[in-house]
């Protein structure tokens, strides 16, 4: 069962994206490009939530100040796309880091409550302040150029998006594997512990929502640029009633369960498109699911049943193990 290893997986998982284009139709690859973005955004929450231990539900809410970020930079600045991208997620990073001030003094619920209202004020913002945003109607993006790649629009932001999301996973399991993971799990397991092991809560705090935030930015920018059109109504409380999905459903803590999380719920979404009604319904039971039955998700089910989906939070060097201590013989003196 080794071959299904996480890596092994995850590798199939890259091959069969990388090959996509090659046998799907313009909208299937809109669906894959789709869920490349997710598995951006639910490692993002995931290093926030299920390794700072930090309860915010705040992560749609920098989506949407990337995909703003990336298209108002573009229509009032006339910046073009490859400016404006790493732009609004260096606004979203910033936006990340500020959030996080309050982080140190509330913690839990609370926590929970002041990032929900801060989702809820940028949505207000994003609705009204008209004469910078476009209110409650949206704008237009410009279509992304790969000029002079000889690539269309479509294959060109797939792959931008693919080659990103390959980075910025790769990127994730080896922080959460260096001395800043470990420090995001003694915050996460106690702060007062942390604290007397001379870890500085503010300064991992921080570094945890600045790097959800700079996920949920390329996040957002590439979202703005696959639609051509920014609106409010695409991060509202709803996205994050996904976001928080693709962690439980996958894994909380479990940088393979956020790309396996994020799978299942958009082809979820494509399962019930007709039906959109009833999504928030289907998303709620299986969340009431996933925590009664399968409290640690998809990653920790493939951590029972197959050898090799262990995801350490240290790095395990490779070698023959150390020789034992020989034991003395009965009888011996001890020294």
């Amino acid at each position: 069962m080794a071959m299904f290893g996480r890596r092994n997986v995850l590798l199939a998982l890259l091959l069969l994206g990388a090959l996509a284009p090659l046998f799907v139709n313009t909208y299937h690859l809109f669906v894959a490009n789709l869920i490349v973005v997710y598995v951006l955004l639910s490692i993002g929450l995931n290093v926030l939530v299920g390794y700072a231990g930090q309860l915010a539900f705040a992560n749609a809410a920098m989506f949407g100040i990337g995909a703003y970020g990336t298209g108002l930079l573009q229509v009032h600045f006339g910046l073009p796309f490859w400016l404006a991208f790493p732009a609004g997620a260096v606004i979203a990073t910033a936006v990340g880091l500020a959030i996080s001030l309050p982080a140190l003094r509330v913690s839990g619920l609370y926590l929970a409550l002041s990032t929900l209202a801060f989702a809820q004020f940028t949505q207000w913002v994003f609705l009204h302040w008209e004469k910078v945003t476009f209110g409650a109607g949206g704008f237009k993006t410009p279509t992304v150029s790969f000029a002079p790649l000889p690539v269309s629009k479509p294959i060109g932001l797939y792959y931008l998006s693919l080659i990103l999301a390959v980075v910025l996973v790769v990127l994730a399991q080896n922080l959460v594997r260096s001395r800043i993971g470990r420090a995001f799990v003694a915050v996460r397991d106690g702060e007062v512990a942390a604290q007397s092991l001379g870890i500085d809560l503010l300064r991992y705090k921080a570094l945890a929502f600045g790097i959800s935030g700079f996920y949920a930015g390329i996040a957002g920018g590439l979202y703005s640029a696959m639609l051509n059109f920014v609106s409010p109504e695409g991060y509202d409380l709803f996205q994050m009633v996904l976001h928080k999905a693709m962690i439980v459903v996958g894994g909380i803590a479990s940088i393979g369960g956020s790309v396996l999380g994020a799978i299942a719920i958009v082809a979820l979404l494509e399962a019930l498109r007709e039906v959109k009604g009833i999504q928030e319904i289907a998303f709620g039971a299986i969340l009431v699911i996933f925590i009664l039955f399968m409290p640690g998700g998809i990653a920790a089910f493939l951590r029972r049943k197959i050898r090799g989906w262990d995801e350490p939070v240290r790095r395990v060097k490779s070698g023959p193990p150390p020789a034992e201590v020989a034991k003395p013989a009965a009888g011996t003196a001890q020294p």
